[in-house]
């Protein structure tokens, strides 16, 4: 079944809250409600998405799709034999969905002591509570798709990184 993708929709526009969105994974941006192009993080205004097709077409590393006061949705594209990086969100919860491929979850109380190990494939979720050391390891022979929810937001609004070394270099300026 077709389902459109549905931006920041105007309900005076009558039926243009049907604009399709068709490229972010080549131009990394979606349309508005009147058709044009737009670029960034659609957050905080009122916003539904078929997150499904964003996340499976989006080709970042990380791209932060909304980002609000309490909430912020990311996508992201995880290489073969890559992963998301050893981290802790000391005062953040954090919600993984898997859309497309297969991995490896990891989590700990200790960065060198991960004891929950995970498998996990396409349509999974993981939520990761604040304070826990987690990885994601792409385990499959395609990128992993998924997206993040993180309460309260982790990255700052408009989040773009192209790699996971872009992201690292962020991480260590920010």
């Amino acid at each position: 079944m077709y389902r459109p993708y549905h931006v920041n929709m105007n309900p005076m526009m009558g039926n243009q809250w049907n604009n399709y969105y068709g490229g972010m994974a080549n131009q990394g941006n979606m349309p508005n409600q009147y058709g044009q192009q737009v670029e960034g993080d659609f957050g905080s205004n009122p916003f539904v998405v078929d997150i499904e097709k964003a996340t499976t077409q989006n080709e970042s590393f990380r791209r932060a799709l909304w980002t609000g006061e309490h909430l912020q949705v990311t996508l992201m594209s995880i290489g073969v034999g890559e992963d998301i990086g050893l981290e802790i969100h000391p005062d953040v919860d954090q919600f993984l969905r898997i859309e497309e491929g297969q991995g490896l979850t990891l989590m700990g109380d200790q960065e060198d002591n991960l004891t929950f190990r995970q498998p996990v494939y396409d349509d999974d979720a993981i939520m990761i509570p604040a304070g826990k050391w987690h990885n994601l390891i792409n385990t499959g022979n395609r990128p992993l798709k998924l997206y993040s929810i993180y309460a309260p937001p982790e990255h700052p609004f408009g989040t773009v990184h192209q790699t996971k070394a872009d992201a690292m270099a962020a991480e260590e300026h920010h």
